[in-house]
């Protein structure tokens, strides 16, 4: 039986990426059921993920969940690194700007999805089933039916956020290749009152911990985040009963008094799905991917994955883009995967080295940076998640070549066609806000003249049934700071897609070269 445009899209998983999921589609007013294993009354123990960088506050915002989270997290400015004993560098980060979002936050996992799944309960087209473990799924032309406990659903789409252990892609048949490490990692969150407030210690071979490394991160409510790698060997009981967990939190709090709030050990998987669909159904997070947890690029992008999926969904649904635009997700979430996946594998080269070559390395490159700041930049701790650039996405219209324009994602980002486009103050119906709070409802266009946004909103009315709103930075941005971020010319015209990237950057509105845009944006032309 066909869908129906009532058909909701199921979402197997209530976690974080699953919620955002069902959350984004509702603001696109398309419903959702969103089936969860676990019983209703399942408890959110533990920090888990806990670095959310600005990007994903701007998904969290769309969500309808950023302001909470904020005010709970807190913002580590200094980072700290230690080779044995001795400080090798230190980096601050500016406070952020008033009514602007931080670089990143740490609040734990559990906090997210109790504010997500807060704001999902009181969203009607969201219908939250707990105790629903999906058992099959059937794909067709059609639409979507899964059977998840005693019932059987039918949906236009299906979403796999169900976690590593993805019921759906094993269902699907899609592999999941890549590699276990042997090392485990400890996690202790403790409620102390530590004395380095705001910041983030990362210890390489202390000799409490020699040949491997301690990470400490400042989290809300009086509460520090510690990670040990220890050994393949290690049993938590065991340091508990002989007191050994005891001595090893003792080498950062000292003699001050502490709580163990948590306490976890695990090892970490780098794995990637050989592809994130199959017809009507789609794999997001941790079901498509997993990375070491150095550089927070495994929720971050989880998170992303959502969004990106919600509006193309959402724009099939409402019959303003054909079908074939869900083709992109798995080119542009499987090449963000892949690039997580390389960054990581460098850092986790370094952290834990495999071979005696790697572990001289390694030895050689702490040591030099004791008399030689210049080898700091050698030192691999992880590299802190960033958006993907979709420069060579089928959805994005290529921009005219640029001298030593970096393509990989990695440097300053360029207003270039495929990066996620700037943020900054500007005004909107004669209120305050942020360029990147009017993004998530439309296609947006941007140019610097009022006559020009105009026109530009009307060939779009025309190019696309999809929704289009059209601002004149004039109008936006009187200061000009927005169009100096732009890279914008007076005959400029950039196009947004709704997660915030940009599909395009016309060096001038021409509505044959503006239509183009828009209809390739939303997978309605092939490109040239």
């Amino acid at each position: 039986m066909p869908a129906t445009p009532t058909d909701p899209v199921l979402v197997a998983g209530a976690g974080p990426v699953g919620l955002v999921t069902a959350l984004l589609l509702a603001r696109w007013r398309v419903p959702s059921v969103v089936l969860e294993s676990a019983p209703a009354e399942r408890t959110h123990a533990g920090s888990r993920a806990i670095c959310f960088q600005r990007d994903v506050l701007d998904v969290f915002d769309r969500a309808g969940c950023a302001d909470e989270m904020v005010a709970e997290g807190v913002t580590w400015t200094t980072g700290r690194t230690f080779y044995r004993s001795i400080e090798l560098f230190a980096v601050t980060f500016p406070a952020a700007g008033p009514g602007s979002l931080p670089p990143w936050i740490n609040i734990s996992q559990a906090s997210v999805e109790r504010y997500l799944l807060a704001r999902a309960r009181a969203e009607p087209l969201v219908n939250l089933r707990f105790g629903y473990p999906v058992t099959a799924v059937h794909v067709d032309e059609d639409g979507v039916t899964v059977r998840a406990g005693r019932a059987t659903f039918r949906g236009s789409h299906l979403v796999g956020a169900d976690g590593s252990r993805s019921a759906v892609r094993q269902l699907l048949g899609i592999g999941f290749p890549g590699r276990s490490f042997d090392d485990q990692f400890l996690i202790c969150d403790i409620r102390a009152e530590l004395s380095f407030p705001s910041e983030r210690r990362f210890f390489f071979d202390p000799s409490w911990n020699p040949g491997r490394q301690v990470l400490v991160h400042h989290c809300p409510h009086g509460v520090w985040r510690i990670d040990w790698q220890v050994s393949a060997g290690f049993d938590l009981d065991d340091e508990r009963a002989s007191g050994a967990l005891d001595r090893r939190i003792r080498q950062i709090t000292g003699d001050q008094p502490y709580e163990i709030v948590w306490a976890t050990a695990y090892r970490f998987h780098e794995r990637v799905a050989e592809a994130f669909g199959a017809g009507r159904a789609f794999l997001a997070g941790d079901a498509a991917h997993l990375y070491a947890p150095f550089g927070a690029r495994g929720l971050n992008s989880g998170v992303q994955d959502a969004e990106n999926l919600a509006w193309k969904l959402a724009f099939v649904r409402r019959g303003w883009a054909p079908a074939s635009l869900l083709d992109s997700y798995d080119c542009e979430r499987s090449g963000a995967a892949r690039e997580n996946l390389r960054v990581t594998s460098a850092t986790m080269e370094f952290l834990v080295p495999q071979t005696d070559e790697l572990r001289r390395h390694r030895r050689e490159v702490l040591e030099r940076a004791l008399a030689d700041p210049s080898a700091a930049s050698q030192i691999n701790s992880g590299k802190l998640a960033e958006p993907y650039w979709y420069t060579a996405s089928p959805l994005t219209t290529p921009g005219p070549p640029r001298d030593a324009f970096p393509l990989a994602p990695g440097a300053s980002r360029p207003p270039v066609p495929g990066v996620i486009c700037p943020d900054g103050p500007c005004s909107a119906e004669g209120m305050p806000t942020r360029l990147r709070q009017l993004f998530g409802s439309s296609l947006v266009l941007l140019s610097e003249r009022r006559s020009t946004a105009k026109a530009a909103g009307r060939a779009a009315s025309t190019a696309t049934p999809a929704p289009v709103t059209s601002y004149a930075l004039a109008d936006i941005d009187p200061g000009g700071g927005l169009g100096a971020a732009l890279d914008a010319s007076p005959d400029s015209l950039h196009i947004v897609r709704p997660d915030g990237h940009l599909a395009a950057v016309l060096p001038e509105f021409d509505p044959d070269m503006l239509t183009a845009a828009l209809r390739r944006a939303i997978g309605a032309e092939p490109p040239a």
